[in-house]
């Protein structure tokens, strides 16, 4: 196990004591080094907010070697977030790479053991530790925390919505948050839908879960400095969707969508489709090749994205985007109509799977179709390229007062830390703001 170290060494008295300060240990498999999915932003800004909020050298970062080579590392990246921890005087915990899925028992098994040890390290001198293990991977750290450290897990999605008939990862999942509840820990519900799930699905106690909601950070709502060129057809105006590669992002009812408003007669913008993977293929999965087959078939204006980058996002700033079109059949969440709030951009235009149905409501903040609905979600498409400018700017202000209102991240994080563990936030500057 390496152990990297963001700040110089103390004098021996000064890190005797510094060992004995209170901790938090924060566990993580995406979002250090770079990011897949929006799991991977998430992380980094529950990282970066918790570096506003400890007090310096109160925090430290466990998280599995990913080498530079790998499609999910982005050099760029791991610098900014290297440099923000350094400036917290963070410590850096790196563990071995685990060469099994980490969506797989014993990927994920092989994580929490590695992690869980360096926690035990951390927590044996610390006067108190708090333990954070972020997503699904690390939901069995409960075997490792003792009397002395409190628990809290955060997963960002489950097996149970996004692959069901997975029934003993299911049952791994459900074990190890029992085993956490029963422990004492708390479990983070990242959205209301992903609180009724918890309860009802994986049997979490009410009262062992704590509200997370998901949001933004303040660097999250700011301009890019840069963004990559846009293709050519989509410069007099383009439909932007974006997420992983994998069906139950809903992309082929998008297509479909897009099939039905042509044979209709509805002109359409270009459709910029960023169905990506950050995995080094030599050639598209078979779900991209399938999304690429269907748009050839409809005959679609529109360009497949394949492999992801963080730049795709600023492209919700650009003045010729007409939509942003999340078509979900299952989402926790959902991180993107958020980002589109923020960059002013919309109308948004989505489903009301789980999480989405809290942040994008019809004629509110912007229109809204049934899942896996295909003529449900093209009507709510000509809905949004039907609407006046006036009705689009009161949408688009509507989007922006909801992100400052209920998800500011880094408040609903500094508000749980607050009554979960308050002795971690004692000497922090923004605690102090935060009292006054």
């Amino acid at each position: 196990m390496r152990i990297d170290h963001e700040t110089p060494p103390l004098p021996l008295t000064d890190a005797r004591e510094a060992a004995r300060r209170p901790r938090v240990a924060v566990a993580l498999h995406e979002g250090f080094y770079g990011a897949e999915s929006g799991t991977g932003f998430s992380n980094r800004a529950f990282l970066t907010a918790l570096a506003r909020l400890l007090p310096p050298g109160h925090l430290s970062v466990i998280t599995p070697y990913v080498p530079d080579t790998a499609g999910v590392h982005d050099q760029r990246w791991a610098n900014e977030v290297r440099e923000m921890l350094r400036q917290a005087e963070a410590d850096v915990i790196t563990i071995p790479e685990v060469q099994a899925a980490p969506d797989t028992i014993h990927g994920s098994a092989q994580l929490c053991d590695l992690a869980g040890e360096a926690a035990v390290r951390i927590a044996d001198q610390a006067s108190r530790c708090l333990l954070i293990g972020l997503d699904i991977p690390f939901l069995g750290l409960a075997s490792y925390t003792s009397s002395a450290t409190d628990l809290l897990l955060v997963p960002r999605s489950t097996t149970a919505l996004m692959r069901p008939k997975d029934r003993s990862r299911v049952r791994w999942e459900r074990d190890a948050l029992q085993a956490a509840t029963v422990r004492g820990g708390r479990i983070g519900a990242i959205s209301p839908h992903m609180r009724g799930h918890l309860t009802v699905d994986y049997a979490v106690p009410q009262a062992s879960i704590v509200s997370i909601p998901n949001g933004l950070i303040q660097e999250e709502m700011a301009r890019p400095t840069s963004a990559p060129l846009l293709p050519c057809k989509a410069r007099a105006g383009f439909l932007l969707a974006m997420g992983r590669a994998v069906p139950t992002k809903g992309f082929e009812d998008l297509l479909e969508a897009l099939h039905i408003l042509k044979k209709r007669g509805v002109r359409a913008p270009h459709l910029l489709l960023a169905a990506v993977t950050s995995d080094e293929h030599e050639r598209p999965t078979l779900y991209q090749e399938d999304l690429a087959a269907r748009i050839r078939e409809y005959g679609l204006d529109a360009t497949l994205i394949t492999r992801f980058t963080p730049a795709i996002r600023a492209w919700l700033y650009n003045p010729a985007l007409r939509a942003v079109v999340v078509p979900s059949r299952e989402e926790p969440f959902g991180r993107i109509p958020l980002e589109a709030f923020a960059a002013g951009a919309g109308p948004v235009v989505a489903t009301t799977a789980g999480g989405l149905a809290q942040t994008v409501v019809e004629g509110e903040t912007g229109f809204t179709a049934a899942p896996r609905d295909a003529r449900d979600l093209a009507s709510a498409l000509h809905r949004a390229l039907a609407v006046l400018p006036g009705e689009r700017d009161r949408l688009r202000s509507a989007g922006a007062a909801l992100v400052r209102s209920r998800h500011d991240y880094e408040a609903s994080i500094g508000s749980v830390i607050e009554r979960i563990a308050p002795w971690a936030l004692a000497s922090s500057p923004t605690a102090q703001d935060r009292a006054r």
